[in-house]
């Protein structure tokens, strides 16, 4: 049995469900050979468009202005080096000649489009992946609605008849898969593939016929939820590995072909199959509904999983579809260089308009910020993250792309420029010094005893309020942590009192801890680091005092904060606390406690303001760190905007290092900065960032 199927068997056998598909071998065993779909690692190209082209069937004279020469060579003057060009749109159009559905061209399209842009880049050794859309395809959700995803209520799922939009998903576990195999072959026998970009691609909870006769077959009561949404995420497993052996058995998938599934994200539920894709794409708009928290987050993880990441924002003031509007370039550089900070390469989402002709505007943007990508290259290509700190994700326990311990927990992070990793429970802890458990995180017995092995390995450990709990929630399944469960803590808020350990830069007071924690006991050993001060009482209708919570009564009752050896408790959600209204005081309390347990950090950074980010990296000859400073502002009450640049000056930098150092630059200017080297440390003054600056030290 291999690895991955052993790893997926871990996934799905804990349930009557998992234990049918895998009994009635539903799920195939070479789906799960290990790198047998995936024998490289695919190296993607720097400077990315995805170029959307969803064109109504009531548009004419579509592609008309379309000028192949003039299309490569304003790509290729904006210095893109791959463009992802449409096969078949959400409309559920094609955009090229195919033998297979030539009734599926686009009824308005007198060319061979698809065909003429990937020859017309290949000319300027420009790559053009080609995308289809799997999920929604509306002409075949009119063709055939009895292949559409149904909801539990028996309704069609998605957009209703009269509404506008395509947003009606197809089942993967109906003959729809069947023409999706012979649409891939179409455009293998009708064009060069450099890649294939699968769009639309998630776990479905449908009760359709087909899907209420598998699971019937498989022994699954489609009537439960938990047992109808694993069956969907198997649906899902089984086709993305299926489709990769299909195009693999086509010719594709190589080291000169890529294959990409997309769901708008990429986090824990793909492990189990990410041999079926040849590299990560994040997409990831900030203004289009991700917010600026999720491709940090994100990519963070994502780069952890052996796979090229390329990150990808838009053009958009808003988000796809949005014609007509140019992102700040100040938030498009931003966006651009934290993707290059964090390990990533870069896609810029366009659309073309249905004429075909290229917007000149949209690419001078572009162009300005990719003529600095390309400049930068050489001091991010195969550079890997310098890491000090693994924090586990909460998606895997709580669901969500951004779920709000864990955002909390990277806004403090990047507010104290330290550098750390995003796990799963899968992951390897050992390469981090710190590890971090936000809030959530129930530990089972596997994941407790991994953890006491990472921590009797030298390993530290952070974790909060039900983080280091069973699963039932009602013991500690971590004795390292030094504390007694009693209980949900009796008053609320309560205030929070640190002792002179975590007294740092905390002023000398109570501070209010506005979420409700836990009341736990200090086990023979541990030592209090911070106390709850509780209030005179709770405020309810009968008992209050003032506008909000009652005041402090000067009384101790309970330990808010506990250390036990190299193991650090705290009795509130403080993430989400953070993540909800940011109290300085929470931050403080975490930084406190983090510096007891990581002394010397990876990077610090001093006279520099919370709002830069850092990332450090290594490459085979030096070391390269880069500096952030951009702000993200509320504007408009939608979401966050970047318009301005900011410099900052004079930031004191200190650094970890390995060996003697010999130069330490600005790059890419090439500039020597003096330094100073203190045994493992190098220390220097960075003059200004103006936005994004590099710093190799060699």
């Amino acid at each position: 049995m291999t690895q991955n199927r052993r790893d997926f068997i871990k996934n799905i056998a804990l349930t009557s469900t998992g234990i049918a598909l895998l009994n009635n071998n539903w799920v195939s065993e070479k789906m799960f050979t290990a790198r047998a779909h995936a024998n490289h690692r695919f190296d993607l190209r720097y400077r990315q468009v995805h170029l959307d082209f969803h064109t109504s069937q009531h548009i004419a004279g579509i592609g008309d202005a379309f000028d192949a020469e003039e299309f490569a060579s304003v790509l290729d003057q904006a210095r893109v080096n791959s463009v992802t060009a449409f096969a078949r749109c959400h409309h559920g159009y094609n955009y090229y000649d195919g033998k297979a559905h030539p009734e599926r061209k686009h009824p308005h399209l007198k060319r061979n489009l698809l065909r003429e842009q990937i020859e017309a880049c290949h000319k300027r050794n420009i790559r053009v992946p080609i995308y289809t859309t799997v999920g929604w395809d509306q002409y075949t959700a009119d063709e055939h609605p009895e292949w559409r995803q149904v909801l539990p209520d028996g309704k069609m799922q998605g957009t209703p008849p009269y509404e506008a939009g395509f947003y009606r998903l197809m089942c993967l576990n109906s003959p729809y898969k069947d023409f999706l195999k012979a649409h891939v072959k179409d455009i293998f026998d009708s064009v060069p593939v450099d890649g294939l970009f699968f769009d639309i691609i998630k776990t479905q909870d449908c009760s359709c016929p087909y899907c209420r006769q598998s699971m019937e077959k498989l022994g699954i009561d489609a009537a439960n939820e938990k047992a109808r949404l694993e069956f969907g995420k198997q649906v899902h497993d089984k086709w993305v590995m299926e489709m990769t052996a299909h195009v693999k058995a086509l010719g594709g998938m190589n080291k000169n072909s890529s294959v990409f599934y997309n769901g708008g994200h990429v986090g824990y539920t793909l492990r189990p199959i990410r041999e079926g894709f040849s590299h990560w794409e994040l997409e990831s708009l900030p203004s289009g509904g991700w917010g600026y928290l999720h491709f940090p987050m994100s990519v963070r993880y994502a780069r952890t999983l052996d796979a090229d990441c390329l990150g990808m924002t838009g053009k958009f003031h808003t988000s796809w579809g949005d014609f007509h509007s140019l992102k700040n370039p100040a938030a498009l550089q931003f966006e651009c260089f934290q993707m290059l900070a964090l390990g990533a390469k870069c896609s810029i989402g366009d659309q073309l308009h249905p004429a075909g002709k290229i917007d000149a505007a949209t690419y001078d943007l572009i162009g300005s910020v990719y003529r600095e990508v390309e400049k930068k290259e050489a001091w991010c290509k195969d550079a890997k993250p310098l890491v000090d700190i693994g924090m586990i994700g909460l998606e895997e326990f709580i669901g969500g792309r951004v779920p709000p311990p864990g955002a909390g927990l990277t806004r403090m992070l990047h507010e104290s420029q330290h550098q750390f990793d995003i796990l799963d429970t899968q992951s390897d802890f050992s390469k981090y010094k710190v590890l971090v458990l936000p809030d959530e995180i129930a530990v089972n017995a596997a994941l407790a005893t991994k953890i006491q092995a990472y921590l009797a390995g030298g390993g530290s450990l952070i974790a909060s309020y039900h983080s280091g709990l069973n699963e039932a929630k009602d013991a500690f399944a971590l004795p390292a942590l030094g504390v007694k469960f009693k209980g949900d803590a009796p008053y609320s808020p309560d205030f929070i009192k640190p002792r002179a350990a975590l007294s740092k830069a905390m002023p000398n007071s109570e501070l209010a801890m506005y979420l409700k924690g836990l009341e736990v006991e200090p086990l023979a050993g541990s030592e209090v680091l911070a106390d709850c001060v509780i209030p005179y009482f709770n405020r309810t209708w009968d008992h209050y005092s003032s506008h909000k919570h009652t005041p402090s009564s000067g009384k101790v009752g309970y330990a808010g904060v506990v250390r036990n050896g190299r193991s650090i408790y705290f009795a509130h959600p403080i993430f989400t606390q953070y993540n909800k209204n940011a109290p300085r005081w929470c931050k403080q309390l975490f930084l406190n406690a983090l510096e007891l347990l990581l002394p010397e950090p990876l990077v610090k950074l001093e006279q520099a303001p919370t709002t830069t980010i850092t990332a450090y990296n290594e490459q085979s000859n030096r070391r390269v760190l880069h500096l952030l400073h951009y702000i993200p502002e509320r504007r408009g009450m939608d979401f966050d905007v970047i318009e301005d640049v900011i410099p900052i000056f004079a930031v004191k930098v200190s650094a970890a290092v390995q060996g003697s150092v010999k130069d330490v630059s600005l790059a890419p200017q090439g500039t020597r900065i003096p330094f100073e080297q203190k045994g493992k440390r190098v220390n220097f003054t960075v003059p200004k960032v103006d936005g994004h600056q590099m710093i190799a030290i060699s």
